[in-house]
């Protein structure tokens, strides 16, 4: 006898209530791979689960429920609030890296997600300070923010993944840890000036909140190595195949024969457009993506700047910590973390 399907739908939805309390966020990608489901499915029990109340629904997962009332917790024991912009890609393993960080600390840690809205970013801070009183706040705000609601906190706060200005809409310094991108162009581009590339071209994104910072490391970058890097393009390319097959005329006629790519999915689309094409990768075209999330998938399988993700959020999680501790006698910190560089067959010249 067949199952009927509001069964098996009402079986999926508990099997995805129960990963969620073993991780505390899911994403979507990874429960369609598990339940064997397609994303729409899964976002579809997503939105029943939190029109029941029974989760938070963020870009690209969801969350646990927030507790109705604060655990009691020892005086001593400090909550800490972390608010972040998407579960896609990148930020699953900051949120891992914090909460393996808060643990060691004996911190609590509470998660919210404000989907890249700066409006929905003081929303959640005034949430946390409000309704659940955490002693500090660890905030990766959207870039169109000017960081005034963030400088004026009464509590410690940690920009996550964001560079602190320079000049702050306050007498206070914000503390930050993020990627150096400069240095994770840098890293590329003597990898492929290496390989005997000469002409390289940036393809970014410029939906991404580190568009702007890859581009500058990527002009100052071929600036100082003495590389042509005239062919910068500014778009996505996995929706439309048209616009991979512009780029790849791009290079036709400036005599690009290296790209940098950001990000994975954009890099995937163009190697795919160059093999439809009869363009051999690495040989006429070499490519390197930058995130390194799915970039092995890619055919050949892509070399890729790998920023720091874990820990990014235990190093913030430590940060805020120590400001708590120690408070004012401590220096305020800005760190910068190094990405690496995982090579693989996309960039390599056949000879080597």
């Amino acid at each position: 006898m067949t199952t009927p399907v509001h069964v098996l739908n009402a079986q999926r939805r508990e099997r995805l209530l129960a990963e969620l309390h073993k991780h505390g966020a899911v994403r979507v990608a990874e429960l369609a791979t598990l339940f064997q489901v397609s994303p729409v499915t899964v976002r579809r029990d997503i939105t029943v689960l939190a029109r029941e109340k029974r989760l938070v629904r963020v870009h690209g997962g969801a969350l646990v429920l927030p507790d109705t009332a604060r655990r009691p917790q020892p005086a001593d024991r400090l909550s800490l609030g972390m608010i972040v912009p998407s579960l896609d890609f990148f930020w699953p393993q900051v949120i891992t890296g914090a909460r393996t960080a808060a643990a060691m600390l004996g911190a609590d840690l509470r998660l919210r997600g404000s989907g890249y809205d700066p409006g929905e970013d003081r929303r959640q801070m005034a949430r946390l300070l409000e309704a659940e009183k955490v002693d500090g706040l660890l905030v990766a705000p959207d870039v169109r923010d000017d960081l005034t609601a963030i400088s004026a906190l009464p509590i410690p706060c940690v920009l996550v993944e964001r560079a602190a200005p320079v000049w702050g809409p306050d007498s206070r310094p914000l503390e930050s840890v993020r990627n150096d991108h400069d240095a994770g162009v840098e890293i590329a581009l003597r990898h492929l000036s290496g390989q005997g590339h000469r002409r390289i071209g940036l393809v970014v994104t410029p939906i991404s909140p580190n568009a702007e910072l890859i581009e500058q490391g990527f002009v100052h970058g071929c600036r100082a190595m003495g590389l042509d890097g005239e062919l910068i393009v500014r778009d996505t390319l996995r929706a439309d195949p048209g616009r991979a097959r512009d780029v790849l005329n791009s290079c036709r006629v400036t005599g690009t024969t290296a790209l940098l790519v950001h990000s994975d999915p954009d890099a995937i689309a163009l190697a795919r457009q160059a093999a439809s094409e009869g363009v051999e990768v690495p040989r006429e075209l070499a490519l390197v993506s930058y995130d390194d999330e799915v970039a092995h998938q890619g055919e050949p399988p892509l070399t890729a700047v790998r920023p720091a993700k874990g820990q990014i959020g235990r190093m913030a999680v430590e940060m805020l910590v120590s400001r708590l501790t120690e408070g004012d006698r401590r220096p305020a910190n800005r760190l910068q973390l190094v990405p690496g560089l995982i090579v693989r067959q996309s960039s390599l010249t056949p000879h080597r």
